[in-house]
């Protein structure tokens, strides 16, 4: 009830909850074209940073996704299981483990080229209401440490 001093718990008032509804239904709009090339959101935007790189540390990956180990050795297990990536221990410093892209993953790429323009005719904002929610979520991800 309105007025009872717990205003603050009201779903209406929580800022969580509306981007939690958006990831999901983001996330969901994104399943049907991953499904098409085999991967699941969260090897899709693995794949993503490889596709940029070729090569990355798991640390560097974890850190570009906000993923922890405990989530991110599995996603690059089944993604050697695919033949998509090789993961190997770096020669120089055995601590590092290297994610480099195969040939087959590199294929993919070309298959994944559509999704982008998909997901943007999906989503209803025009160009600039999509860059603001960017700089914004980028915000808080990178400015107030909340994720790190």
């Amino acid at each position: 009830m309105k007025g009872d001093g717990f205003d603050a718990l009201r779903l209406d008032n929580q800022l969580c909850f509306p981007l939690y509804a958006c990831a999901r239904a983001v996330t969901r709009r994104y399943k049907p074209c991953l499904d098409a090339i085999g991967l699941t959101y969260t090897q899709y935007i693995t794949m993503l940073v490889l596709w940029e790189r070729r090569q990355a540390t798991s640390k560097l990956l974890g850190e570009r996704l906000y993923l922890d180990s405990g989530t991110l050795t599995p996603v690059l297990k089944k993604l050697e299981e695919k033949g998509l990536v090789t993961r190997a221990r770096d020669a120089c410093d055995e601590r590092n483990l290297m994610v480099t892209l195969t040939d087959r993953g590199e294929a993919l790429r070309a298959a994944a080229a559509e999704i982008p323009g998909k997901m943007t005719a999906c989503i209803p904002l025009d160009s600039g209401d999509a860059m603001a929610l960017y700089k914004i979520l980028h915000k808080i991800l990178d400015k107030t440490g909340l994720l790190r």
